[in-house]
């Protein structure tokens, strides 16, 4: 007696589906994975702007001896400095105030621009002024470093 099977149609489609089914899923996830390897490393976090962070980027290209003076210099003025740049933030938030005001001024504006300009000219002056004094006190090989800031080719 020999027993034949046979097996219905629905009963083959069930395994086809699946099959089928597991095969766009490992697709997408191969898709995905490539995407991911293509599409590179993530972007990188915005550069720290700070005034501090700076005169360090300026330090490292100066010879050792030199490198010390601006530092020390930048540490005795670091105050002023930073309160002459958080005026200068200030002044510049003032100016953003007066663009959004409802009903606009002219006036406002103008004078907001004005303030930041004198906010700006303030704090260029005490940086400056900190730069010339660790200059008077630096070889002629760290000033000829600082003349040629931010290193690289010229134009």
């Amino acid at each position: 007696m020999s027993m034949v099977h046979t097996v219905s149609p629905a009963a083959l489609a069930t395994p086809r589906r699946l099959l089928l089914g597991s095969l766009a899923l490992n697709l997408f996830f191969i898709g995905v994975a490539i995407a991911l390897m293509v599409r590179g490393p993530a972007p990188a976090a915005a550069p720290d702007r700070t005034v501090a962070t700076r005169i360090e980027r300026l330090a490292a290209t100066l010879p050792a001896p030199d490198a010390g003076t601006l530092r020390a210099r930048f540490q005795a003025e670091q105050t002023a400095i930073e309160a002459a740049r958080g005026n200068y933030r200030d002044a510049q938030e003032t100016v953003r105030q007066a663009l959004r005001r409802e009903p606009f001024s002219a006036d406002a504006m103008r004078a907001a621009m004005t303030q930041t300009r004198a906010a700006r000219q303030n704090f260029d002056q005490i940086l400056q002024g900190m730069i010339l004094t660790a200059s008077m006190e630096m070889s002629a090989a760290g000033r000829n470093k600082l003349a040629d800031w931010p290193p690289g080719p010229r134009r």
